[in-house]
């Protein structure tokens, strides 16, 4: 298969050598790597093109989730496209290997994601919740698991990812524009357009975020506000389900260890995360210049205002 990585970027310098390093270094090799920047102000781009990648070049407030994403694609000539952030760092070299076999060898698999691994300064919450939502077992996706997996059979994330080009144009694409969930927006239309969807566990990324409380509402508040615009999802499952489970989950973890101090910490998560998600779904009956401060993509409204 010719595999097309896609990484978007916004001042990537630090990262970004890395990355690219490891990914030269792969078994199965990449026929290109795609790096889109969003008008970076540090060396993203040059560094991109010393290390072989073609520079897509984009204005940042035109950057979109799904609109970005769709534009590399179809600069793409690949026919499986990859997708990874640019802060998540392939483990070995068979990232590429292990995250495209399942599209190799089924072929009515449509998209792969790959398990993230807490980097090594990750606190005791942000490993522990990478590792109940990334477990070591791999799981096969289809209609027929809705029952027992519910909101959690659309879970994916474009962190890293793998796509057959075919399915990804037969169900329109990713969204756009879209503020949050383009990965599980495509993900549930490929489950309900009939195709199995993988979570690869050998495909590994070294990829974790220390959001502080206002980062966690901010970004519930994009979930939410997604799943607002996208409302037919929750006709199929809803999600505070898997929030509680999560918590739930992580207090029996820190109550066994004896992490006490960890516990204030949590609650004080699950909070904030609660009240953006549910303030997100209520986004219609908010202004509009309080949307913007609530999200962490204020260009989103601006775009949205003028649809």
């Amino acid at each position: 298969m010719r595999i097309s990585v896609i990484i978007p970027t916004l001042n990537a310098e630090r990262e970004l050598p890395a990355l690219l390093d490891r990914l030269h270094h792969q078994t199965v090799k990449a026929y290109e790597i795609l790096v889109v920047d969003s008008e970076s102000d540090d060396r993203t781009a040059a560094i991109a093109r010393e290390k072989g990648a073609k520079v897509l070049p984009i204005k940042r407030e035109a950057f979109d989730h799904g609109g970005t994403r769709n534009m590399a694609a179809s600069q793409a000539s690949g026919d499986v496209l990859v997708f990874l952030t640019q802060d998540a760092l392939p483990e070995d070299e068979r990232l590429l290997e292990a995250l495209t076999q399942p599209l190799a060898e089924h072929p009515e698999v449509a998209a792969v994601c790959g398990r993230q691994v807490a980097r090594s300064r990750a606190s005791a919450l942000e490993r522990m919740t990478v590792e109940l939502n990334y477990p070591p077992e791999p799981l096969y996706k289809s209609l027929k698991d809705l029952k027992r997996l519910g909101i959690k059979l659309f879970y994916f994330t474009n962190v890293c990812s793998a796509y057959r080009r075919e399915a990804f144009e037969a169900v329109g694409r990713f969204p756009e524009p879209i503020i949050s969930n383009e990965d599980m927006i495509i993900t549930a239309k490929f489950i309900l357009a009939g195709y199995t969807v993988v979570y690869q566990s050998q495909a590994r990324v070294i990829h974790s975020h220390r959001y502080n409380l206002r980062q966690q509402f901010r970004r519930n508040f994009d979930i939410g506000a997604s799943l607002r615009i996208h409302s037919w999802i929750l006709k199929h499952a809803k999600a505070e389900g898997q929030g509680v489970k999560l918590v739930k989950n992580q207090m029996s973890q820190l109550l066994r260890n004896g992490d006490w101090l960890s516990i204030p910490r949590l609650v004080s998560e699950a909070a904030v995360k609660y009240l953006g998600y549910r303030l997100g779904l209520s986004f219609p009956a908010i202004p509009m210049f309080l949307r913007k401060k609530m999200s962490m993509h204020a260009f989103f409204w601006r775009r949205w205002q003028q649809l």
